[in-house]
């Protein structure tokens, strides 16, 4: 049985994703049964909560599959900010999320929940795009021969990994998008089909 730490590192880090697809549904389900109840503390208030929801809900909108409030993305970022991430970590996402308001106000004199859907997109494929340019940045440091690799600082790719590992370390991510299967407790390879006892062989 896991520990909360443990279930905590699989979820954060998307380390659970790694696993084989038979062994994944049920370490997913076990991590989320160790994480049910979190602790009281929250980092996000009300209005960082709603501006998460509308970012994560642009990236993952409900189709004919969940979207990103169907499968509680904001909860899940809100307990790895409280739970898991350091107070630099936190300071940075904080921070990140501040800017796109700033960033919203300055294009369209309104916070980013208030904005339209076409306006948000726009600014998220601002954000995104910003994103991909330090990543390139990043990528030429790396190459450096005297470069040590640096932890990723950009806030829209953190909220990004945090948005997508929710997503698809949930029940209805999980079934419905990365389409796991139950995997039953035990296979009968001999029984024949039309042996009404056969199924209580062992």
């Amino acid at each position: 049985m896991m520990n909360r730490r443990e279930a905590l590192q699989l979820l954060a880090t998307g380390a659970a994703l790694q696993l084989a697809p038979g062994r994944l549904r049920a370490v997913l389900r076990e991590a989320r049964a160790v994480l049910a109840t979190p602790a009281a503390a929250r980092t996000l208030n009300a209005h960082q909560s709603a501006s998460v929801t509308a970012m994560a809900e642009m990236i993952l909108p409900k189709t004919e599959t969940p979207g990103a409030t169907d499968v509680g993305v904001c909860d899940f970022i809100d307990l790895i900010l409280t739970e898991w991430y350091d107070e630099e970590e936190r300071s940075r996402f904080l921070e990140g999320l501040a800017e796109v308001d700033a960033r919203s106000q300055a294009l369209f004199a309104k916070d980013f929940v208030g904005c339209s859907p076409a306006q948000q997109a726009d600014i998220l494929a601002v954000l995104g795009e910003k994103m991909i340019e330090e990543e390139h940045a990043q990528e030429h440091f790396r190459r450096s021969a005297s470069s040590a690799k640096r932890p990723h600082q950009n806030f829209y790719f953190m909220f990004r990994q945090l948005t997508l590992t929710a997503y698809y370390t949930s029940e209805a991510g999980a079934t419905q998008e990365l389409h796991l299967q139950i995997i039953p407790d035990r296979h009968d390879g001999c029984v024949e089909a039309d042996d009404p006892k056969g199924a209580q062989r062992q």
